[in-house]
């Protein structure tokens, strides 16, 4: 990947007529040329910089509006890159007075050779989360950051524990050999917060990575390290809201930078508002506008230059860091007009970019509502081309649980799958057992392996978009105190300096965890190649005495799979499901190894999945 400088301009302040003027900030710091939309809007930011004139002399680059807010230290500057304007620098002048007060060399670079046509994630992938500060410590250096309101303190389970940029690249081989495809990296963009800034999620600069992460070059030579390794890195993106701590939050642009309230107001969390045809205007009010949290302000995407801001900072990171996908945050709080706009920008760049966002629904038809190409009543496109499935997570955190009935454990499957007619693109879903705001599958099962391996088999298999939450592979669970997001986000053993194991080596791996490792790695290895997984016809029957059964199938190859739900073995029957089975005489099955000469009765253990490749 070219390499390249993030800041680049000169600062010239000035004193002229005893005003005090400076150019202290420009974002985007710098562009490319080339793009379909040829539109830029640039925010300035300065002491007293309304009071300036501006202008620009390069052939392409052209000066179309100059935009005073009612703060005097803001301009918006709106420019045109003309078609075929060239790479290069372009001084951008603001005089008081007929006299330079200030510059800005802005660059202006070219795209990379096929930037616009790169491949996005998809159901042919499985995604690796993690979280950057819990996952590995491979630069010290950076742990205590001069300046920054919060430093390293690993005994805080809701503290910064020092995991960096560095130590996820020394452990690239662990995420490829485990057979992950795709990378879903937490927030890594500067949040400079007095508490709780590990997560990432409370951004104070948009466009520098947190120092104790390491570098927007670092963030390079991690994209490229992935694509070496056939990895598709996923950035995680936050519209709703920014960080108490950003800098604008000091001197707004405009009172309506952020949702204001006579006092604190915090959102009523209920993203169904939406798409409740008899919703009040209060409730969908308080949704929209509410904050997240006391320091998440919560961003006016419908002021004009709030939503152009959040626009070209997601194609500015896309370019800069050769992204292959974004997972947008909080995804139906933002006002959805502004959304539905990001979207069609981001795929009039990119037009084959994934993007999945974080609709937390509990039904299928509420979270169908996000997906492109849903026909919705109110006429509503969103342009979001992939959504999580949060239903299914429900159900498969019951499933394997309770009691088989008519509605009930393993049926819960089965009658989620049965929904999908309200997705427009069932097959590009995110499915999961857990995340980072949950609670780990195996506390949720009681620490019972057996369920989580029942859970992990059928993510693999069914349709859609696996993903797994880092430390899954070697049952990894919250410990002994439970309480709080910091136990569902506990340290990767290994990755810190001094660490009693180092679960990333087999050699530091206990038997259940190696059992458990061996177990996950084999299938998503299978997976990986085979094709009728990622993009064959899904096919299931109604499961019956805690058995469920569905086919994956191509014109090419069928898979049959086979969960007991029961805690003993069960031997079934076969000509319930003549329908595929007839064709074949006898299969290998993938978890055991068995062959299968004879496909009339199967038998399965219990609390287990068998995958058969049928022959």
């Amino acid at each position: 990947m070219h390499r390249i400088t993030l800041f680049i301009f000169i600062i010239i302040p000035a004193c002229i007529f005893s005003q005090v003027v400076s150019v202290d900030k420009v974002e985007p710091p710098f562009w490319w040329t080339g793009f379909k939309n040829a539109d830029l809007q640039l925010l300035i930011y300065g002491k007293n910089i309304a009071s300036t004139s501006v202008s620009v002399d390069y052939p392409g680059f052209l000066l179309k509006k100059v935009h005073k807010v009612s703060n005097p230290n803001y301009l918006f500057l709106d420019f045109t890159l003309s078609n075929g304007t060239r790479p290069g620098i372009a001084t951008i002048q603001f005089k008081l007075k007929d006299k330079i007060a200030g510059k800005y060399l802005y660059e202006l670079k070219a795209r990379k050779k096929g930037s616009a046509q790169r491949k996005s994630f998809n159901s042919h992938d499985v995604m690796y989360l993690l979280m950057p500060d819990r996952f590995a410590n491979g630069d010290t250096s950076n742990d205590v950051i001069p300046g920054m309101a919060e430093q390293v303190n690993r005994a805080n389970k809701d503290g910064r524990h020092g995991g960096d940029l560095q130590g996820i690249m020394h452990h690239l081989d662990y995420i490829r050999d485990l057979g992950a495809t795709a990378l879903w990296i937490n927030p890594l963009l500067e949040n400079d917060q007095p508490i709780y800034s590990y997560h990432g999620y409370s951004t104070t600069n948009y466009y520098r990575v947190d120092p104790r992460f390491g570098t927007n070059e670092d963030y390079l030579k991690l994209s490229d390290a992935l694509h070496q390794r056939g990895i598709k890195l996923i950035m995680d993106m936050i519209f709703n809201h920014c960080g108490s701590g950003h800098w604008w939050m000091q001197d707004l642009p405009t009172a309506d930078w952020v949702n204001q309230w006579p006092a604190f107001t915090r959102t009523n969390y209920r993203a169904g508002t939406f798409t409740d045809p008899y919703v009040s205007q209060s409730d969908s009010n308080l949704f929209v506008r509410g904050w997240f949290d006391q320091t998440m302000p919560d961003l006016n995407q419908a002021n004009p230059y709030v939503k152009n801001y959040l626009i070209q900072n997601s194609i500015w990171w896309i370019e800069y860091a050769g992204l292959d996908g974004i997972r947008q945050d909080t995804y139906p709080y933002p006002f959805k007009e502004m959304m539905a706009e990001w979207g069609t920008r981001l795929l009039e760049e990119y037009p084959g970019f994934n993007v999945v966002g974080e609709c937390w629904l509990n039904y299928p038809a509420s979270v169908a509502y996000w997906q492109k190409g849903s026909k919705n009543k109110d006429g509503y496109e969103s342009q979001l081309p992939s959504v999580f499935d949060f239903p299914l997570y429900d159900a498969l955190n019951k499933a394997f649980g309770e009691k088989d009935g008519w509605n009930t454990g393993i049926t819960r499957l089965y009658e989620i799958l049965a929904q999908d007619f309200s997705y427009p693109d069932p097959n590009n879903i995110v499915v999961f057992a857990d995340n980072h705001d949950v609670n780990r599958y195996l506390d949720t099962q009681n620490d019972d392996v057996r369920k989580l391996k029942m859970a992990m088999a059928y993510i693999l298999t069914t349709r859609g978009i696996p993903e797994i939450y880092y430390g899954t592979e070697i049952l990894m669970t919250t410990g002994a105190d439970k309480s709080g997001d910091g136990n569902k986000r506990r340290d990767f053993p290994g990755g810190w300096p001094g660490d009693a194991r180092n679960a990333f080596t087999e050699q530091g791996r206990t038997t259940a965890e190696a059992d458990m490792y061996s177990y996950l790695k084999k299938l998503i290895h299978w997976r990986n190649a085979n094709e009728v997984i990622h993009t064959g016809k899904f096919r299931h029957f109604i499961p019956a005495d805690g058995i469920y059964v569905f086919f994956r199938f191509n014109t090419k190859t069928t898979i049959m799979v086979v969960m007991n739900n029961n805690e003993e073995t069960k031997t079934i029957e076969t000509s319930r499901y003549n329908e595929f089975l007839k064709k074949y005489k006898s299969g290998t099955a993938i978890i055991s190894g068995n062959s299968l000469d004879d496909l009339s009765k199967i038998s399965i253990p219990g609390k287990s999945v068998e995958i058969i490749e049928l022959k």
